[in-house]
């Protein structure tokens, strides 16, 4: 039970750097778009947790490869595949 309640606390964290991210004026909006869309990925609930977490990992580490990405942002998006690495089933 307890690694339950862990793994809603890490996807509410990597959840709320997504959303800092994706409200910040200075992210580029085509990345804005990618990680309101990976939001909505995370928030569905048809398919678990751990399954989410991976699916947003995977996808993120497309986004970092991006060239227009500032590199605070690409650290504050390793900061949410972190969180999101931590979901274990």
């Amino acid at each position: 039970m307890t690694n339950d309640a862990q793994n809603k606390e890490s996807m509410k964290e990597a959840i709320e750097t997504l959303n800092q991210i994706a409200s910040s004026n200075s992210t580029p909006k085509t990345i804005k778009k990618s990680i309101t869309d990976l939001i909505t990925d995370l928030n569905n609930q048809e398919n678990s947790l751990s399954v989410r977490a991976a699916n947003t990992i995977s996808l993120l580490d497309d986004v970092t490869q991006d060239p227009n990405l500032p590199s605070y942002v690409r650290t504050q998006l390793w900061q949410a595949v972190s969180k999101l690495e931590s979901i274990r089933e």
